[in-house]
């Protein structure tokens, strides 16, 4: 087995700025995944900001960033775009794979400037079940007291404050707060439910709980969806 370095780097509204601080320097070997363009589908309609790529456009972009069977795969990045990387590499089957917690500033190894010339590899797909949650299903249960709903977003963004991102601005109701920049709180019992604006960094929310020993389902539309479709909603 050999090891795939993936640098995830990313910046809510600079679309650009992933690749430039990939070529300013990454760990050597590195290919790169774009969350925009790579790790998410902008062209479908209505589902968000960020929603999921079919099986056959993020296993094209996984086999050009050197991802296939035999690779293990350690992602590392910012802003929830390793753990994105791990969760759909999980979704599709492919379980080799984590993530390197702190980002590049943890590698301590030298970095090297520019492209790199990655060995392409095949990924087949294996689409997982039961990882996912539609918003349909969530409203249905809103008032089940076995779903476990957690909000990855900051607390001001969860309790509804002003900010330039979520509009309207609010929460699914009852869901508790797990903040992707902060450490994981005690999480609400029952069958866990993350989701965040657009789907990105809830995925650091699941990976938290993953390494505690604990599964969760993504809403992948996450708030940018769930607002649009004027779903219920609460504040404060």
């Amino acid at each position: 087995m050999r090891y795939q370095f993936v640098d995830c780097r990313w910046e809510l509204g600079k679309p650009e700025r992933g690749r430039e601080v990939y070529l300013e320097g990454h760990v050597p070997g590195a290919s790169f995944l774009d969350v925009d363009a790579d790790l998410s589908d902008l062209t479908v309609p209505d589902a968000g900001r960020h929603p999921l790529p079919s099986a056959e456009k993020f296993c094209a972009a996984a086999g050009r960033a050197g991802i296939g069977d035999g690779v293990f795969v350690v992602a590392y990045g910012s802003g929830g775009g390793p753990e994105r990387l791990w969760w759909l590499l999980r979704h599709f089957g492919h379980d080799d794979c984590a993530v390197l917690l702190g980002g590049i500033e943890e590698w301590g190894g030298e970095l090297r400037a520019g492209e790199e010339s990655i060995e392409p590899a095949e990924l087949v797909p294996q689409e997982r079940e039961g990882d996912t949650i539609a918003a349909e299903e969530i409203a249905r249960r809103l008032a089940d007291p076995s779903l476990a709903l957690v909000d990855a977003r900051v607390a001001s963004r969860w309790r509804g404050e002003p900010n330039e991102i979520d509009d309207p601005m609010g929460r699914i109701p009852g869901a508790a707060n797990a903040p992707w920049n902060e450490p994981l709180p005690e999480l609400p019992l029952g069958e866990l439910v993350a989701y965040c604006g657009s789907g990105v960094t809830a995925c650091v929310t699941l990976h938290r709980a993953w390494l505690a020993g604990r599964e969760g389902r993504l809403y992948p539309g996450s708030w940018s969806e769930w607002s649009q479709r004027r779903l219920p909603l609460e504040s404060g």
